[in-house]
């Protein structure tokens, strides 16, 4: 079953080395929180806050084994007013034999305030 599993982190800073950090850092748990494996992903799509634009976040999958076939694409969020701002979200597709409320969505950072529902609690507190 295709499933889109969720992920957002933030930077203190508009910064290259932050940005691929800070990405590859949340790549990594969704992908472990997930069992994936790159075979297994259709697509990442990855979009910033317009005040990051150092770096592409996408380049942090490009440090991960296996991915370098995986079809990821960088966007610029929508500018609303008084959102959360040096934001990075990401989607990623892949196939999962998961049932949908199995999913495990990550949040890291000030990013955590998104969508809180989301969060299980070790998470919330750590």
């Amino acid at each position: 079953m295709m499933r889109g599993i969720r992920g957002a982190t933030t930077v203190d800073r508009n910064e290259s080395s932050e940005i691929i950090s800070h990405t590859k850092e949340l790549i990594d748990a969704m992908v472990q929180e997930n069992e994936l494996s790159p075979p297994n992903i259709a697509s990442v799509f990855i979009s910033v806050t317009n005040d990051i634009n150092a770096d592409f976040p996408a380049k942090a999958l490009r440090l991960l084994d296996g991915w370098k076939f995986v079809p990821v694409m960088c966007m610029q969020e929508i500018n609303v007013p008084g959102s959360l701002a040096k934001c990075i979200r990401v989607m990623i597709t892949a196939n999962t034999e998961r049932n949908q409320e199995d999913v495990v969505h990550i949040y890291h950072y000030q990013a955590k305030k998104l969508r809180p529902d989301l969060i299980r609690e070790e998470e919330r507190n750590g």
